[in-house]
């Protein structure tokens, strides 16, 4: 391999200033952070646009008169969609991540702003989610690449903290808007309007600035910010078509697909709150669209504090793997406080906010870390490739969520009829809740006499003296409240009394159902522990500040090197398999 001194030019090349955005020299200091920024707030505005719609589920499945096992479906449809879409993004190893990133945003933002809130139907809806599923699975593993691209691995925990908070801000901002505007702004569509109008804002910024490395620079391994020139001199000596060569037959490894499995189980709480907290605790609790998406602000929240915090501390203690067991096992503990809680009416809204916020901080403390683990993992394999790796998790989360969600209607049979029927049994009942309370104490067969013939003077008898007797009322009251079923449209009456014992079932049963689903979540945190053992980490941490130790030493060596124009230590002559050397953190 050519050999080059510090201060060697990078060859001139012809650009397009709109395409190729590739940069030849490791971005320094600001331009660094500025770069990392651009990625994480692209990451931000997508995954609100694509979450949007769960915090509106129950009015989009009023409006297009669906059945939640329809949603669901279209959840799953969504995630395969999206697992696929993560396997083809692999190619970024070879075509690059920025231009896919753009397009993303741009056609995302479309799809959010104008074409979904449009939708005439349910199967163009559901049409509509399907792509933009299908552009998410494109970014979830690009934007990570590029974080990673960007960040030496002694600092790759801060960064994968910073990436993580793309699909929990996301989240966060869709309970925020949704709490403090489902009130006022009564349309759902008007949540994607603002989350779509957000994304194409966000599609200038990033067309703008949005930059990526060069081929040659990202393919090799960089451990400290110190081997900026290394790594620059040494990328004019790899083949970079032999080094991303054989993509899946190089990654697909034990250590790849058994983490990304684990966590994939361990996020089953994540994508249950994502899609069905609002289901779970209007049906459940009687909570509104609001006040259950604002009780989402707290699980988000404490999640985006987690992935910062442990991020940066699992680079500053240069160990990951104690900080994943030791958040996971207070997740599992958590989880199962949470669904000792899923039976009791009694629980108030203050002790769900202290239950998720805990549960939600130390999953976020796990996660940070296994993503900074995970790619360092992918990259002791080879660092060329680590869109390929990425690409391989994004399939296995999406493919796990998919089966999760065609198993949740068969454990929580309830929420059927609660999310088909429940909306306007409520609206009855808050437009009607005299006559509603009456109807609940009149035999049906007295009320269906008196439906044949109101003349029935004994139904009518009869009817007044169930009024009586459960409500507890005089004669005159109970007459009054016997004809005032007169003023309650007689859809409105029949609709009650086809459906409303059927939700009332329902939501009994609910409770104890959503309570098994929590137990299973609780199951998939269990098993993500011992998958952590795979990924590639010390446990000491005196052992890797030794190891990092020897890193620093290797790089000071080949810096001087450089600096003298010396001919190339021998055994170090594999740029894309490490350079200068690496540290086992």
């Amino acid at each position: 391999m050519a050999t080059a001194s510090l201060g060697s030019p990078a060859p001139a090349r012809p650009r397009s200033a709109l395409f190729d955005r590739r940069l030849d020299h490791y971005p320094q200091g600001t331009t660094r952070y500025w770069l990392l920024a651009v990625v994480v707030a692209s990451t931000i505005i997508l995954y609100y646009e694509q979450y949007v719609q769960g915090a509106v589920s129950p009015s989009v499945l009023a409006h297009f008169h669906v059945s939640f096992r329809w949603y669901l479906t279209l959840i799953v449809v969504s995630n395969a969609v999206g697992a696929l879409a993560s396997l083809a993004t692999g190619l970024a190893d070879r075509w690059g991540r920025a231009n896919m990133v753009i397009a993303g945003l741009l056609v995302h933002a479309v799809l959010t702003a104008v074409a979904i809130p449009a939708a005439p139907g349910a199967v163009t809806y559901g049409v509509l989610v399907a792509l933009s599923a299908l552009i998410e699975g494109m970014v979830l593993v690009a934007t990570p690449a590029l974080v990673r691209d960007f960040s030496p691995q002694l600092r790759r925990g801060t960064a994968m903290g910073l990436w993580t908070l793309g699909p929990v801000v996301g989240s966060l901002i869709v309970s925020e808007v949704a709490s403090n505007t489902l009130d006022h702004l009564k349309a759902w569509q008007d949540q994607f309007h603002i989350a779509g109008i957000s994304g194409a804002v966000m599609f200038l910024i990033a067309l703008l600035w949005l930059r990526e490395l060069s081929p040659a620079l990202r393919d090799q391994r960089m451990v400290s910010i110190r081997e900026r020139a290394i790594l620059e001199a040494r990328a004019r000596g790899i083949d970079v078509d032999a080094a991303v060569a054989q993509p899946w037959r190089r990654m697909l490894r034990t250590d790849i697909l058994v983490p990304a499995f684990g966590v994939s189980v361990f996020l089953l709480i994540y994508y249950a709150a994502v899609g069905f907290f609002v289901v779970y605790f209007t049906s459940v609790f009687g909570y509104s669209q609001a006040r259950a998406n604002s009780l989402g602000n707290w699980f988000w929240a404490a999640d985006a504090i987690a992935v910062v915090i442990a991020g940066t501390l699992s680079d500053r203690l240069a160990v990951r793997k104690p900080i994943m067991v030791v958040a996971g096992v207070v997740a599992v503990v958590m989880t199962m406080i949470f669904a000792s809680r899923a039976t009791a009416a009694s629980t108030s809204y203050g002790t769900f906010v202290v239950i998720i916020s805990i549960l939600s901080f130390s999953r976020g403390f796990a996660y940070a870390p296994w993503m900074a683990a995970f790619t360092e993992t992918v990259e002791r394999h080879s660092p060329a490739l680590v869109a390929t790796g990425l690409a391989i998790w994004g399939w296995v989360l999406r493919a796990v969520v998919s089966v999760s969600f065609l198993i949740l209607p068969l454990v929580v049979s309830s929420v059927t009829p609660i999310s088909n029927y429940g909306p306007r049994l409520a609206t009855i009942q808050a437009t009607y809740p005299g006559q509603v309370q009456t109807l609940r104490v009149v035999d049906p067969a007295t009320l269906a006499r008196l439906r044949e013939n109101p003349s029935d003077g004994a139904a009518r008898a009869r009817a007044v003296v169930e009024i009586r007797t459960a409500l507890h009322v005089g004669t005159g009251p109970a007459i009054a409240r016997l004809l005032s079923l007169r003023a309650m449209p007689a859809a409105d009456r029949a609709y009650l009394q086809a459906h409303g014992a059927a939700v009332l079932s329902a939501r009994s049963k609910a409770p104890r159902q959503w309570r098994t689903w929590w137990w299973v979540c609780a199951a998939g945190q269990i098993a993500f522990l011992p998958t952590v053992l795979m990924l590639r980490g010390r446990w000491r941490i005196s052992t890797a500040r030794r190891d990092i130790a020897d890193q620093e030493a290797l790089i000071d060596a080949e810096l001087a090197r450089l600096t003298a124009g010396g001919p190339e230590p021998p055994g170090r002559s594999d740029p894309v398999s490490g350079g200068a050397g690496t540290v086992t953190q």
